[in-house]
């Protein structure tokens, strides 16, 4: 057995075994585009088309929001929203803007169960959010309520942080927070509606100190900011000393921000 010795060869055979088995689902399930279901050549990625349709937020941006600019402003230059109404957290960033390219996608992945969307997801969430987390101690997703959990089968959040604490080596802890409550859809409402809806409705789950930790909030969609801004204030008074926020994608007009 050379060098490998028995259990190098048991890693080998099973890693070729497990290809096979993956050319042979492909011949028989094609993998196909997570966005418009087209045929593609690997599993888990998308095809030409919706891969330029697909926006992706990146420098120059605001230093708190993320917000991109039109051209190059300086080193820790704010956007003027961050100006007269700074962040209920430390900085946001986001992978791609929340627009008709892109909402299949996530839609897909959040109650669709195309769960296979994560590593896709979570890769581009890691380079947006580079900067969040070279610098982070721990990330945590979103939570949903338990009822919620219970009808989805899966938090999509959830997903995303467990893969970018693969991705990063920063440890990822899917239960950090809990939903105490169950709020209405955040969808139809405004503003300040939202923030009043889930005023209260997080918490920090017993045993789970963060004390002197830097955290990376994860979600999927980011709108008004209500959900992060109130989970940032539940972590900053267990002692958290720094709560930055990474989310997949990004609402972007001006109403909403």
């Amino acid at each position: 057995m050379g060098g490998l010795g028995r259990v190098g060869w048991l890693g080998r055979m099973g890693a070729a075994a497990q290809g096979a088995g993956m050319r042979l689902l492909d011949l028989i399930l094609p993998p196909r585009c997570l966005g418009c279901g087209e045929a593609v050549a690997a599993a888990g990625t998308l095809c030409g088309t919706c891969w330029r349709g697909v926006t992706f937020i990146t420098a120059p941006q605001c230093a708190g929001c993320g917000r991109p600019f039109p051209h190059d402003m300086g080193d820790g230059a704010l956007c003027a929203i961050c100006v007269a109404a700074p962040l209920a957290f430390g900085r946001l960033r986001a992978a791609v803007l929340y627009d008709d390219a892109s909402r299949p996608l996530i839609l897909g992945f959040k109650h669709g169960d195309r769960t296979e969307a994560a590593p896709l997801l979570a890769s581009w969430m890691a380079r947006a959010g580079a900067d969040l987390l070279a610098e982070a101690d721990v990330i945590a997703p979103v939570p949903l309520h338990r009822w919620r959990l219970f009808a989805r089968r899966y938090n999509q959040a959830a997903l995303l942080a467990l893969r970018l604490g693969r991705l990063t080596g920063v440890g990822a802890v899917p239960d950090l927070l809990v939903r105490r409550r169950r709020t209405p859809s955040q969808g139809s409402l405004s503003r300040q509606g939202r923030a009043r809806n889930v005023a209260g409705a997080f918490a920090l789950r017993p045993g789970r100190p963060v004390a002197g930790l830097r955290v990376v909030l994860v979600d999927d969609v980011y709108t008004t900011g209500a959900t992060a801004a109130e989970c940032a204030r539940v972590l900053t008074r267990a002692g958290a000393v720094r709560v930055d926020v990474l989310a997949l994608a990004r609402v972007l007009k001006e109403e909403m921000i």
